[in-house]
């Protein structure tokens, strides 16, 4: 460029001429008309390549997005003033979700005229002559994504704000940019100018009113502003309420509390630019525009109001379905805009994005969210549990801290309860108890709690992987003596030692600790890992956890939710497949689209055999073990019934889960100790738990009978075998050598069920799982007549009860009294059906005897590896809070305890 204007400052030095100047001016002319042309030309080519990449793009996005037709854009640029709504299995609502807006819709003749023409002079000047969309609008929208400056108006077109506020989420991405001018103008196509206005002025938001309410919609503004409906504004009155839209946390009058600004100026010199803008457009004349700047608005507000409360009478459902449909829509939402849930999980604030527009859609939009929740059985269930909350344990009051205010508060920590009802089949949550007082505490105990699962997870974790590897059959015989695992000492409930050999059937009835230890030591010698198991039925542990032997006796790190565990062990009942527990069945959208229906997800966990091997062992804990009381406590047939307890560590948790054919039902109890407290449950929580079981299962059976399947009994699948062995061995009988004399072992014979392998064959040794050679010498010497301590039970530590008075608190063999159970308490094997031998055999001097129960996970010590393991069954930790300053009130006896008074409008919502 240098040289060029160097040749034409050279060339004009050698004019001659006026003849001379004349044809190089014309030469220099051309030289810069040609450059003008070829830098125009060059210019164009480039913009009309940008615009065609430009419009490519946009065509990309919206070809991506679904066209909706003319009845779903109008139902959801007409759905204002609204929110989801939860339902019940049977269509019954459970509640409309509390609205984050406070309005009232109306048509566009109960508008003032000065409203209508205030909204378009301000915000879309253009609004009747376009088509929905135009450049400028489009500029001035690009500029608002990129600045964040006037994000819901003033960028856009009053057709594109009115489809990004109904039609479409409020992130700021340029596919939402692109996806809102592909809308609007199929909008403007399809609906008058008046039918747009209407609903843009339905929908805009206003800031609060009066009562601190968030507001949408002119008639709620006019109400909440001034007292007055929308029809009755007055010019002033209408330029105010236009001016809000553009920012209305900004100009609104009223803080969170309804009560009014002290400084208003920001809002009035907005009314005034409104104003200007009318009288620019000639939609107010001279006198009308200063006569409204003069009006004093300041006495037109509205004096501060008390916003009106709402009850919610199921606030445990009404959290949990608004939590799972809040899951739903995060995850829609996130493949919409084609990322993984995966990866947005992992990014707190992307994910708190996400999760902050799913609640707006819920909070603002008609979702139908349709559940599994049985309403009967859910409001059976809860009344068992308010009337046995009493007899739960003591509630403790104490002085404590608030987390969040730091302020001194009196607080009150009842036992609390936490129980689920499933469905085996199918995996549906039919009814739950989420705890003994919503106002007090909203955690919910059945889905967000999680504990140490004490000795339930003993037949999940041990006994089914053991019979499903062929390492045990149902009478092989478990150590249960003194031992130590590098360190660690585990013992049977209340610090006791059985001192025999117990079989794997009678461990399972009775809980014993030290035989469970023995056998998971032993799985983990074999190489075989539960976790495969465990994490087929949904219970994930880490590898650390699966290491420790005290994994066995519910010692985890952060413990399992009662669904978990329900879930877990329907698995058995449904013949070894576990089938993932859900609650929400479908959600449908403001147009009555479904967008999410439950795909049930089942895996094979364990074989059918060893599913019903298991559960002959297990029916044997309800009928002579830990829960025996159940056979008279329960209102209908226990024949097909079976179960587990558990108790962790020092009575922290207690446990017991039952099944039938149809259903599962499990029950936890505890203490909550959110502030620092170390409260433990009473030492018979094993007998109160299963009663408060019993009530509910007798109140849920009344409800639907059916569901339960008493009637069908574990049928045995071909593969079960079941072979003749000693009942003091667990193996073939046979001949020993004793004291030189060979003697035959035959006297007490029963019936061991296998899956894989068979019994072994008769030895002096080797016959137990655990057993040294101090222990076979202290059996054989007890067998052949000696009274050497053999059987007798071994109290270690300060306890100061018998073992009987242990077993009867930990509700061993209580079957005193009526049982409709028809299988003998004697009986080795227990009968569930005609194809099952059952052998019986009466007491005899060298006989082990039933003394004894287990529950709690104790021991001594910790390490990791074959051999050691962590005894405790420590609860996790869960957040919460169990303020008695909450609350006011008692529930009744015939109450379901989770009904909450709350204020709706304002978006203070129970919170899990």
């Amino acid at each position: 460029m240098k040289n060029l204007w160097n040749s034409i400052v050279n060339s004009f030095k050698s004019i001659k001429s006026w003849s001379d100047f004349a044809k190089k001016a014309n030469l220099t002319i051309e030289v810069i008309r040609r450059i003008v042309l070829y830098s125009i030309a060059g210019l164009a080519i480039i913009l009309s390549l940008a615009i065609g990449l430009g419009m490519g793009y946009v065509s990309a996005l919206t070809n991506q997005v679904d066209v909706p037709s003319k009845h779903q854009m109008q139902t959801e640029l007409q759905d204002v003033n609204n929110s989801a709504t939860l339902y019940f299995a049977n269509g019954e609502k459970v509640e409309s979700l509390q609205k984050d807006l406070e309005g009232k819709k109306i048509p566009l003749s109960e508008m003032s005229p000065y409203l209508k023409k205030a909204i378009v002079s301000t915000e879309d000047s253009d609004f009747y002559r376009h088509k929905g969309v135009v450049p400028k609008s489009i500029f001035r929208a690009i500029i608002s994504d990129i600045t964040g400056i006037g994000a819901q108006t003033g960028g856009s077109t009053l057709t594109q704000q009115t489809v990004k506020m109904q039609m479409l989420s409020s992130e700021t991405t340029w596919k939402r940019k692109a996806v809102e001018i592909f809308l609007a103008m199929r909008v403007d196509k399809y609906f008058s100018k008046d039918q747009i206005l209407e609903d843009y002025l339905n929908a805009a938001t206003f800031g609060r009113n009066n009562k601190g309410q968030n507001i949408q919609g002119v008639q709620a503004a006019s109400k909440g502003l001034f007292g007055k409906n929308a029809s009755e504004l007055n010019l002033a009155e209408s330029a105010f309420i236009a001016g809000l839209p553009q920012s209305p946390s900004i100009y609104t009058p009223y803080d969170y509390r309804g009560r009014l600004n002290d400084d208003l100026s920001l809002g009035m010199k907005r009314k005034d630019i409104v104003l200007y803008r009318m009288y620019r457009d000639n939609q107010i004349t001279e006198s009308q525009y200063n006569s409204a700047r003069k009006f004093d608005l300041k006495n037109d507000f509205q004096k501060t109001a008390k916003a009106s409360t709402k009850k919610i009478k199921y606030g445990y459902v009404y959290n949990l379905l608004t939590e799972q449909a809040r899951n739903i829509l995060i995850k829609r939402l996130v493949k919409s805009d084609g990322l993984k849930y995966s990866d947005v999980a992992k990014d707190e604030n992307l994910y708190k994005n996400y999760s902050t527009q799913a609640d707006n859609e819920l909070h603002n939009k008609n979702y139908k969210i349709h559940s599994t929740i049985d309403k009967k059985m859910y409001i059976a269930m809860n009344q068992q549990a308010q009337q046995f909350k009493g007899n739960l344990g003591t509630v403790h009051t104490d002085n404590a801290t608030d987390p969040t205010t730091g302020k001194p508060v009196k607080i009150s920590e009842p036992v609390q309860n936490g129980s689920v009802m499933l469905d085996n089949s199918t995996g549906q949550v039919l009814a739950f108890v989420g705890g003994v007082n919503f106002k007090k505490s909203q955690n919910n105990h059945a889905f967000n709690t999680k504990r140490s699962p004490g000795s339930s997870i003993k037949p999940l974790i041990t006994f089914a992987p053991a019979i499903e590897n062929g390492v045990i059959g149902s009478q092989t015989m478990l150590a249960d003596f003194k031992t130590s695992f590098h360190g660690y000492s585990p013992t049977d409930y209340g610090q006791t030692i059985q001192n025999r050999f117990v079989s794997a059937r009678e461990t399972l009835e009775e809980s014993y600790n030290i035989p469970s230890v023995n056998l998971y030591n032993e799985l983990i010698n074999r190489d075989i890992s539960s976790k495969k198991y465990m994490s087929k039925m949904g219970i994930n542990l880490s590898n650390k956890e699966y290491k420790q032997l005290g994994i066995t006796l519910g010692g985890t790190a952060n413990g399992v939710t009662v669904l978990q565990q329900a879930s877990a062990f329907s698995t058995f009942a449904n013949k070894g497949v576990h089938v993932d527990p859900y609650v929400v069945t479908d959600v449908q959208d403001p147009a009555g689209k479904t967008i999410y229906k439950h795909k049930g997800s089942s895996k094979r966990v364990f074989s059918k055999q060893t599913s019903y091997i298991i559960k002959n062992m297990l029916h044997g804990v309800v009928t002579k073990g830990t829960a025996s009381a159940l056979s008279y406590e329960a209102n209908f047939s226990t024949k097909n019934l079976f179960g587990k307890t558990g108790t962790s560590n020092d009575y922290r948790d207690n446990w017991f889960i039952g099944s039938t054919q149809g259903v599962t039902i499990a029950s936890w109890i505890g203490y909550d100790n959110f502030y620092g407290n170390n409260y433990n449950l009473a030492s018979n929580s094993t007998d109160l738990n299963q009663e408060l079981w019993a009530n509910m299962a007798n109140a849920l059976y009344k409800e639907d009978q059916d569901a339960f399947r008493v009637k069908e009994s574990f049928e045995r699948p071909a593969g079960v075998k079941s072979y003749k062995v000693d009942k003091e061995t667990g193996t073939y009988t046979g001949s020993i050598g004793y004291n030189g004399i060979t003697t035959k072992v035959n006297q007490h014979t029963t019936n061991s069920l296998y899956y894989k392998g068979s019994p072994k064959e008769m030895s002096y040794s080797d016959f137990a799982i655990g057993g040294k050679d101090k222990n076979y010498k202290l059996f054989w010497d007890n067998y052949f007549g000696r009274d050497n301590g053999y059987s007798v039970v071994k109290q270690l530590g300060s306890n100061t009860k018998s073992a009987d008075e242990l077993a009867n608190e930990n509700g061993s063999g209580r079957t005193s009294g009526f049982s409709n159970s028809t299988n003998s308490n004697q009986s080795s094997e227990v009968t569930t059906n005609s194809n099952t031998t059952t052998n019986s055999s009466g007491n005899r001097t060298n006989s082990t005897t039933s003394n004894g129960t287990s529950e709690t996970g104790t021991g001594s010590g910790a390490g990791t590896g074959s051999g050691s393991g962590a005894g405790s069954g420590n609860e996790s930790s869960s957040n919460g809070s169990d303020s008695s300053s909450s609350s006011t009130g008692s529930e009744s006896d015939t109450s379901t305890g989770d009904t909450v008074s709350t204020s709706p409008e304002t978006g203070n919502t129970p919170t899990e």
